[in-house]
Parts: C-alpha cells; sequence; structure tokens
C-alpha cells in the first residue's frame, strides 16, 4: 500500500506550483483505489464461476465472430484475441481494473498510459506510449486539430496496449479455453447457411478493404463455392486482424495477381483467336478453290452433269 500512496503521490506534483485542486483530485483517486481493494479483498472471485461466465459469453455467435484475429509474421500467422474478446475477458474475471489514461498532452502528441491492474492479488500491467496528434488518410499525413478527434486517436492506439496488459493478467490457459469456444461456436452453432455466411464476408472485404472475390481466391487457391467452415474462420480472423490495425490488407492479398493472371489469359486468348482466325481463312480458300474447280462436263451425251474434284487438273485427263 506504501507503493500504492507513492504511486499516486508521484503523479500528482504539479509541473510548476502545486495547487489545492490537484491534491483534492489525487486524494479522490486515492480513495477510490482503496475502496476497489477493499471489495476485492470482501468479495476475492471464484475462479470457476468466473471461468464458466468466460465460456458462456463465448458461445454467443456476435461476440465469437469478432474475437480472433490474425496477422503475418515471419513467413507464419500468428493467432491471438482480439480486442472485444479482451474486454470480455476482464469483465467476467472479476475484480480486475483496466482502461487508459492520458497523462500530458502537448503541442502536437500526447502521453497515455494503458494497464491492467488485478485487485485481488495486486499483478499490475501498465504500458506508457506517445500518440502523435496526426493520422495518415489516402497516402497524406492529416494534423488532427479538433479535440475529439484527438481523444478518438489515444483511444484507439490504447486499445491494443490495453488488450496486451489484460492478457499478462489473466491466466493463459483461460484465454485459451475462450479461443477454442470461439472457434468451435462460429463452425457449429449459426442459424445461417455456411454459402450465405461466406457471400456476407466477400462482400464485406470488397465494400471496406477493396478486396474482390477474385483476390481472395487467388489467395486460398481454389473457388469460393469450395470454402469449408475451416476458411470461413480463417476469412473472420483476417477480417478481424485489418479491423483491430493489426494488419494490412497487402499483408494478406497479392492485389496485383488478377490482373497479371488477366493479362496472361488475354494473350492466349488473342494468339488462340489468331490460329482460329487462320484456320478460318484457309478453310475458306479451301472451299472458293473447290467452287472454281467445279466444273460441268458431259457423260455419255448428256450435258450438264457436274463432277466436283480437287487439284489442279481434271480425273480423266491421264486417261488418254
Amino acid at each position: 500500500m506504501n507503493q500504492l500512496t507513492q504511486q499516486f503521490d508521484n503523479q500528482a506534483q504539479p509541473q510548476g506550483q502545486g495547487s489545492i485542486m490537484d491534491q483534492s483530485s489525487s486524494s479522490r483517486e486515492m480513495e477510490e483505489v482503496k475502496g476497489q481493494i477493499f471489495m476485492a479483498k470482501q468479495f476475492p472471485r471464484n475462479i470457476f464461476q468466473s471461468e464458466q461466465r468466460i465460456l458462456d459469453n463465448c458461445k454467443r455467435p456476435s461476440l465469437a465472430e469478432v474475437a480472433i484475429y490474425q496477422y503475418p509474421r515471419g513467413g507464419t500467422r500468428v493467432e491471438g484475441p482480439s480486442i472485444r474478446l479482451a474486454e470480455v475477458l476482464a469483465q467476467n474475471w472479476g475484480n480486475l481494473s483496466f482502461g487508459v489514461k492520458e497523462l500530458e498532452q502537448r503541442e502536437g502528441e500526447s502521453t497515455a498510459m494503458a494497464y491492467a491492474w488485478d485487485l485481488e492479488t495486486n499483478v499490475r500491467q501498465e504500458k506508457t506510449f506517445t500518440v502523435k496528434h496526426s493520422m495518415k488518410a489516402r497516402g497524406k499525413i492529416k494534423k488532427l486539430e479538433d479535440p475529439r478527434d484527438i481523444y478518438e486517436k489515444v483511444a484507439n492506439d490504447g486499445a491494443r496496449r490495453v488488450r496486451a496488459c489484460i492478457l499478462g493478467v489473466i491466466p493463459g490457459d483461460i484465454v485459451e479455453k475462450a479461443i477454442a469456444q470461439c472457434n468451435d461456436t462460429i463452425k457449429g452453432n449459426s442459424d445461417k447457411p455456411l454459402k450465405e455466411r461466406i457471400n456476407n464476408a466477400l462482400k464485406a472485404f470488397k465494400e471496406k478493404y477493396r478486396v474482390t472475390q477474385e483476390i481472395i481466391e487467388d489467395r486460398f487457391g481454389y473457388n469460393a463455392d469450395a470454402f469449408t467452415e475451416h476458411d470461413y474462420v480463417e476469412l473472420i480472423k483476417i477480417f478481424n486482424s485489418l479491423k483491430d490495425g493489426m494488419s494490412k490488407a497487402d499483408d494478406w492479398f497479392n492485389k496485383e495477381a488478377k490482373s497479371k493472371k488477366e493479362s496472361s489469359l488475354t494473350k492466349d486468348f488473342k494468339s488462340d483467336g489468331d490460329s482460329k482466325e487462320k484456320e478460318n481463312k484457309k478453310s475458306s480458300s479451301k472451299k472458293e478453290n473447290k467452287k472454281k474447280d467445279k466444273e460441268e462436263v458431259t457423260v455419255n451425251g448428256h450435258a450438264g452433269a457436274t463432277v466436283e474434284f480437287e487439284g489442279e487438273t481434271l480425273p480423266f485427263e491421264d486417261s488418254e
């Protein structure tokens, strides 16, 4: 408790001259923390009930579909719980304080802290980071001046740090069980047919990240009609990774592969068309030659009998 008091005293030290308002705010925060610790000691968590609450929440399809993300690293795929699942883990684990605090705001940047604190065991994870008041949009750097835009930028950058802090406090086997339950929920507990779910996923990729069905099929190596439940789960993980900002569309998909394929196919098609055109010209020339070689000859004194033949000479000229 002495370390806790010292921590709040250090945060309360003003940059310039002290003020009564700062001291009052620090005292209020200190009393709130003491109250949280007291309640956590009075009502400790039941680990088995907490685990069951987490697994029950993971049986909801709406949560399971956004619970897991993937991103490529070093030629392999890293999989883990998303920000939404980390929040559910913290809420149902109990006696856990977590969030993001903006410690200081200067011209052009903010200093913030993400934390997760187990009030029972006094295990604490925190990460201090700096957020630039700018964002990249359409290849250009845009400076943020609206306080609301700055707040949202700090909150978005802090969300990933909060997740890392939460996962550092909650036991790893609980997290793994939650991920496994979410995978089972996605595979078996959906009311919609697999084809409809895949169509919705392809539509979402195209609308939000301009990744077409052909590009996705190029990555998987086969048509979307052959996608299975496993492929659908992988699509969801990739989408969550893009949504959380863990990866970019270029990390997963080669958008130039389709155009290259089309150009080669077009070239082959043109060559096939040229060869077919040549064959058609040859066949037409042969037909014209046949027409020219048709002659009316007299057989047994009767004129008008037509004999059809090929070649430069008549078939009976050699008989003399």
